[in-house]
């Protein structure tokens, strides 16, 4: 199952408030929101997606943990982005003193793009829509960007004012200058 995109506009125009009131009322729902107003529902990875997704979010997370510059995301974290989208990536990272000198209310979603993204590609993504995604970021303020591809072993790199990096069957990747001595081992996540 691909995820549904409902064109809501111009008949419903949600607010930010009413979007963040609809995923409370629907926790068990995937839900995203793009520029346009489009309201995303994305359905739940099997579980080889989700076994992915925890390794790469728990080894994000200990470097983060050692590191302390920055905080770690999950999937289940909002982003409100300066377009107006509101976004889920797979995992992300945010510098600690950019979400300091925001101060955001911690019950709300965060009112920013992260400096680091990794979308991981499930069976039931789109590999285009997943692309476009990355772009967005990109165009968003986000620093570094990694969409993994397990079905074709591939990882795309993403960073500003640069084109796509396209790396076949890595072994690991490296947090370059955004994540510094951060190298992600892929053993379990690309394969």
């Amino acid at each position: 199952m691909t995820a549904l995109i409902l064109n809501l506009s111009p008949a419903i125009d949600l607010t930010d408030e009413q979007f963040f009131q609809l995923c409370v009322n629907n926790r068990e729902l995937r839900l995203e929101r793009t520029a346009e107003g489009e309201l995303i529902i994305m359905p739940p990875t099997g579980w080889k997606s989700g076994n992915r997704n925890s390794k790469l979010t728990q080894r994000l997370a200990n470097w983060a943990d050692a590191d302390d510059t920055g905080l770690v995301f999950d999937s289940s974290t909002g982003f409100k982005l300066p377009n107006g989208a509101n976004r889920s990536p797979d995992a992300s990272w945010v510098n600690r003193e950019r979400l300091e000198a925001l101060n955001p209310d911690p019950t709300r979603f965060l009112p920013m793009a992260p400096d680091f993204v990794v979308e991981l590609r499930s069976a039931s993504d789109n590999l285009e829509s997943l692309q476009q995604k990355m772009q967005e970021y990109l165009n968003n303020d986000v620093r570094l960007g990694w969409l993994i591809d397990p079905q074709s072993q591939r990882v795309e790199i993403y960073r500003p004012g640069e084109e796509v990096e396209i790396l076949q069957s890595p072994t690991s990747l490296s947090g370059e200058d955004i994540l510094p001595g951060f190298v992600l081992d892929l053993s379990g996540i690309l394969n």
